[in-house]
């Protein structure tokens, strides 16, 4: 089973993702949209992990979550990974409170007790929209369009879920494992 723990978009901050999406969809780019229904900010990916795992991460993950309140966040912009001049991923950038990082580093921590090693690159907190295709690039006009994602309001998130992905044809799918809300 392939896992990660993310932040879901609440109801409320769906529209506006989900907007960005569709228009920047509509472009023709080489891009492999993510499902408006597969919006998220993601705090770790664990990858393959057999079933037995499963109880010790979301242990891990009750831990990480302890205290925790929920916490405003805001989407800020648009831009890529890795770099300007060779995008792979479209992504819309996250503002949060200092508390995000805080969490996300909790479930660093303790993923690696668990024996998930480290991200080993900084928190960049963002939704991904999108992955250019193998082999292909974006137009000039690509990173013009993104820097004109203006900020959207701000939203509330308040829990946390174990997602297992599921690859099919159609794109992934998600399927909870577990859910943690933030109550402080």
């Amino acid at each position: 089973m392939r896992l990660f723990a993310a932040v879901p978009l609440p109801d409320d901050a769906v529209p506006s993702a989900a907007g960005t999406l569709k228009k920047l969809g509509r472009e023709g780019w080489p891009v492999r949209w993510v499902n408006e229904e597969n919006l998220h900010l993601t705090l770790k990916f664990f990858g393959e992990v057999t079933p037995d795992r499963l109880g010790t991460i979301t242990e891990m993950l009750g831990f990480a979550v302890e205290g925790m309140r929920p916490m405003t966040m805001s989407i800020q912009g648009a831009g890529v990974f890795p770099h300007p001049h060779r995008p792979r991923v479209i992504r819309l950038d996250l503002e949060a409170e200092p508390e995000l990082e805080l969490l996300q580093d909790r479930i660093e921590r303790g993923g690696e007790r668990i024996g998930f090693p480290p991200e080993g690159r900084p928190f960049h907190p963002h939704i991904t929209l999108g992955r250019v295709r193998e082999g292909h690039r974006l137009p000039p006009n690509a990173l013009k369009l993104l820097e004109g994602v203006v900020p959207q309001p701000a939203f509330l998130a308040s829990r946390i879920v174990l997602f297992e992905s599921e690859l099919g044809p159609g794109g992934p799918r998600y399927a909870a494992r577990a859910e943690y809300d933030l109550r402080g």
